[in-house]
């Protein structure tokens, strides 16, 4: 009977020897960060939508150099990640599932999108609303680490807030400028006429998407073919007499929040909406100061978190576990 009871306890042992040698060949650990660890699968997620778009270019030799390069560069970021991380830990700095939602909803109503169109989006880059709130979720504890370890103990002196308004003066004064958002379908006008036609008639479809309520910002990073068009087609604040005639004219023309109708230009043909409108003249100090004061804290702010970065990797017991 022990002979029986030991070849089952023997065999119990090579089944659970062997699952383990099979989840060891499967995933491995590639780097020891103090307490934790990080996993080969945890990176390969990092990459993923990254090392698709590389595999499809042509030079295969190039793109393994670019995707060991990206992996190396990709596994710092965790290492990095992770300490931030452990030290929030240690500061009771906890970011809650309210604490995401609530950012993504600020996210939303920015960019005018529903959660389903935002899904749809995020699809578009092979990525996932869980990925993304999980990583919004590491950018609160890192804003709220940095608050609470640099940012509280840097001060900005008179004199520094002075001297930065006048090294930058320039952009707190100049001419009248619109904040324009803008589709764009490509259609020289040497283009042949069915074709710039056919192109307009796309244009004319789009608009009226727009005016049954569809979002710019996300028909911008769907079909725009202009700049900015990941990020909804937002060009930032722009002078008169920067654009083309009839599109500048159509901009300052237009209230904020107005869409425009399809504007023809020798480039082809635009929609655009105004976000803001600024008006022209220098802004004085006393109304630009805590702007300043954030510019100047932030700059510092950053520099810090550099140095206290590189300071938690001297004193941490770091292990890295990637092949070359």
């Amino acid at each position: 009977m022990r002979s029986g009871k030991s070849g089952i306890i023997i065999a119990l042992m090579v089944v659970c020897m062997a699952t383990a040698a099979a989840a060891d060949f499967t995933d491995r650990i590639v780097a020891v960060v103090n307490y934790d660890i990080i996993t080969l699968s945890e990176l390969n997620r990092t990459l993923e939508s990254f090392i698709k778009r590389i595999e499809k270019s042509q030079d295969a030799k190039g793109n393994e150099e670019i995707i060991q390069e990206a992996r190396k560069a990709a596994l710092n970021g965790l290492i990095n990640n992770m300490l931030i991380e452990q030290q929030a830990s240690k500061l009771s700095i906890v970011v809650d599932e309210e604490d995401v939602d609530k950012s993504l909803k600020g996210i939303l109503d920015e960019k005018k999108l529903s959660l389903g169109q935002f899904k749809e989006m995020l699809s578009q880059r092979d990525a996932t609303l869980e990925d993304y709130k999980e990583e919004m979720r590491r950018q609160i504890v890192k804003i709220r680490l940095i608050g609470k370890e640099i940012r509280s103990k840097i001060g900005v002196s008179k004199e520094e807030i002075g001297e930065y308004y006048g090294k930058h003066r320039g952009e707190y004064e100049g001419q009248e400028a619109v904040r324009v958002q803008q589709i764009l379908i490509i259609a020289p006008e040497d283009a042949a006429e069915e074709k710039r036609s056919a192109l307009k008639a796309n244009a004319e479809k789009m608009l009226e998407r727009l005016k049954r309520g569809e979002a710019f910002a996300q028909l911008a990073m769907e079909y725009s073919q202009g700049p900015a068009a990941q990020a909804g087609g937002d060009l930032g604040f722009i002078e008169k007499g920067v654009m083309f005639p009839p599109v500048d004219k159509e901009a300052f023309r237009l209230k904020t929040d107005e869409i425009s109708d399809v504007i023809a230009s020798p480039v082809g043909f635009h929609i655009i909406k105004i976000a803001d409108k600024r008006g022209e003249g220098v802004k004085p100090l006393k109304d630009v100061r805590d702007e300043i004061i954030d510019s100047i804290a932030n700059k510092k702010a950053q520099k810090k978190f550099e140095e206290w970065i590189q300071e938690q990797r001297k004193k941490s017991l770091i292990e890295i576990r990637l092949d070359s």
